[in-house]
This record gives C-alpha cells, structure tokens and sequence, in this order.
C-alpha cells in the first residue's frame, strides 16, 4: 500500500505551525504521528550502494549514532522554528555544549565567556579547557566594558546565556557579537531559557545556538535531549565529525517524545509567561521578598535590553528571601503544591536552591560575583492556575519575618 502526500513549503508557515508540521517525513503507511525508528543500524541493497554510502556519495543512514530517520525530523523542525540552516541533537543539552566546544577549540586556542553560566558550562570553561591548553576568560556578561577589553585580543569562541541561570542577566547580544566577529571569534548563545519562540539569537549575531532540549521542549520532565543550531556549513564541517566519531547521539525514542513536545510548546511558554508574570509581580508585593527578578519587569535593571530581544520574559522567576540559607530552605520546605527539583521548563511548578545545587561547585567566590545568594531561590513557573501557585507561595512565606524586621535584627 502506498499514500501520496501533500506538501507545503514550511517557510509560508508560522510558528505554531511549523511545530506541529514542520520536518514530518511519512513512511508509505501514512502515518499521522511521526514515525519511531527504533533501530541501530540500516541495511542496503547492494555492497556498492553500502561503499558508496560509507564514500559519501549517495544518502543513505548507516547508524543510528549518525542519523536516525526519527531524529532527522526533529532537527529539521528545530532549524525550521530556529531560522538555522541546520541542527544536530545530542543525549543531552550539556552534551550539545560540550560538542560545540571541543569541536571548534584546539590547543592555543582563546575563549571568552560570561561569568553568569550555569554551572556545568562554568566548569567546562573554567576547568575543562585550560586541561587541553585552551585560554578561558570570564567577564560580566551585562558589562559591555569587559566585553571589549576581553575582545581586544584575538579569541576563537564566546559562550553566553540570556537570560542567565538563575539570575536572569541579559546579555547584549548584537553589540557582544560585533566585538567577539572583530576578534575572530565564534558567538555561541545558550537559549535555553527563553526558548526558539521568545528569542532567536541568530537575529543578533550569534553564529551557534544550543539547547537543553530536557526544559522547555520536552516540557514534561520525561526525556533528556540537547540542540546545537547553526550553518550547515560548520554543522556539517566542524560538529558533524565530532559527535560522529565520539558518540553523544540521541535515542530515537526521545526524539519522538520532543517532537511531541514540541507540537504544545507554543500554548505552554505562552501559558508560564503569563503565570510567570504574575508571580514576579505577587512576590514582588510580599514584605518577606527582599527582591525579585523578572526579565520583562520594570524593577529588572536590563529591562530595555530584554524587551529588545524577547518576546517575553519566560517561565522563569527568580527571589530572594532575608535570613540566608536557613530562611530559603523553611520556605522551599513548606511548599505544598511546587516541587523541590533542579529541573526547569516542566509543566510542574518546580524551585531549586542555586548556592546548594545547581551552582554549588563553583564556589562562594564565584557565586557572590554573580549575585547568588543563599537566600535565592529559583521557581520555574509551570501549568498550574496562578492563584494556587500564589497561594502555595503566600503560605510557604507566611511568619518568614519582613525584610525590614530582618534588616533590624
């Protein structure tokens, strides 16, 4: 039996459409949900096709470390809603950094990054590159000063995150990348937390983009999966070999799962900015809030940059309560309906601790230097009714003491 199909060209498209559409290669059964390709390798019809296969000179999968017919409709649609060339996934989203990396550095060669990463990148940068002589420089990442002095020597790669994890800096994007271009440099943007549909950082300049596909584009806390977006040129001549030969793919099964994820993703980041929003404004009014961030809020000291370069402000709401580690936990404890996990982007509310978890192994020092105290706490804001997030935070900070009451103590 066969089926012929219809096709439209997914650049006539909008977002939410393409999401939903965008990449889908049906098999001749027709399938409605794209199709699960649970296999490791392929066979061919003939030695030559599989000499050919192997030469380069004919498309054909080999294995499924390589491509996956699966995966291969996930990162077409991730390029379409992207505005990329091309895309490859990997197991992980600290996989897709890590790749990026490696694949593009050599010895003797310069990175500059900001100091506001999450604390894996952190370690990459600061502890993993100077191992193979890779010269690693942090600078403040909202500090355009720093920027240009870091920049006025010759760097290979600058590694950024805006909004950044947990403190939500911004980062200027275009200007960053006009100085890093000058300098021979590559911009890579770690977008996770404003995801393809609030900010597309290849607008501003940025040569790279990755993801954790594990937040927002999973957004059900189920699978692990990570994005790197570019050229198809560097995909194809500089990453391409690198995972090929050192093998972070990623499992056809949670290729399917994401491209599911991928079909709501729309009406769920529009969903959590809206809550997130009014959260950041609810904790903002309480006397046990020290103070609060929030991208798109206009106590935000980056807020013109962020409405520049987002369309929103994200799931993400990040606080400070007075009395330290001792006050932030009593408050996460109490929590009824939010979730203690390091996890984010999940249709469940979820808070973590940063100075304990996340960005515990990149020391005091440096968490002080990113303004992450003990007593911030970071809620990735899910699908629940707002009101009864409201609630469940009004409880959890009930008799915390104000922040004037601690301020006197």
């Amino acid at each position: 039996m066969t089926t012929t199909h219809k096709t439209i060209d997914p650049s006539k498209l909008r977002p939410a459409t393409r999401l939903v559409h965008g990449g889908v290669h049906r098999s001749a059964h027709g399938e409605t949900a794209e199709a699960l390709y649970l296999t490791s390798g392929y066979v061919y019809d003939s030695a030559e096709q599989a000499e050919a296969t192997f030469a380069g000179t004919v498309e054909h999968y080999q294995y499924s470390r390589f491509a996956n017919p699966t995966i291969t409709m996930l990162e077409e649609r991730l390029a379409l809603i992207e505005g990329a060339e091309a895309c490859r996934t990997t197991a992980t989203g600290m996989a897709a950094v890590h790749a990026t990396m490696l694949s593009h550095l050599k010895t003797g060669d310069r990175v500059v990054a900001s100091r506001a990463l999450f604390g894996s990148c952190h370690w990459i940068v600061s502890t993993l590159l100077p191992r193979y002589g890779i010269i690693s420089e942090f600078v403040d990442g909202g500090d355009l000063d720093q920027w240009r002095r870091a920049l006025s020597r010759p760097a290979q790669l600058v590694l950024l995150e805006t909004p950044s994890n947990p403190m939500l800096e911004m980062v200027d994007m275009k200007a960053v990348a006009e100085l890093a271009h000058a300098a021979g440099a590559i911009v890579v943007v770690d977008n996770v937390f404003a995801t393809p549909l609030l900010q597309q950082p290849m607008k501003f300049g940025a040569d790279v983009v990755v993801y954790s596909c594990t937040k927002h584009i999973d957004g059900q806390g189920r699978v692990l999966g990570g994005a790197v977006l570019a050229s198809r040129k560097w995909i194809n001549d500089t990453l391409q070999p690198f995972i090929r030969n050192t093998g972070p793919a990623l499992s056809p099964f949670n290729a399917w799962l994401l491209l599911k994820g991928l079909e709501t993703l729309p009406l769920r980041i529009d969903a959590g900015c809206r809550s997130a929003f009014a959260i950041a404004d609810f904790l903002a009014a309480r006397p046990e809030v020290a103070r609060v961030w929030y991208p798109l809020r206009a106590d935000h000291p980056q807020v013109e940059l962020a409405r520049a370069q987002m369309s929103g402000g994200g799931t993400v709401v990040t606080f400070e309560v007075p009395g330290g580690k001792n006050a932030a936990f009593t408050v996460m404890n109490r929590f009824q309906l939010i979730a203690v996990s390091n996890n984010l982007g999940d249709s469940k509310s979820l808070a973590t601790h940063p100075a304990t978890t996340t960005h515990m192994r990149i020391g005091a020092e440096e968490r002080a230097k990113l303004g992450i105290t003990d007593g911030v706490i970071r809620l990735s804001v899910g699908l629940e009714d707002a009101e009864d997030l409201k609630h469940d935070l009004a409880q959890a900070l009930k008799g915390l003491g104000t922040v004037a009451a601690r301020a006197a103590e």
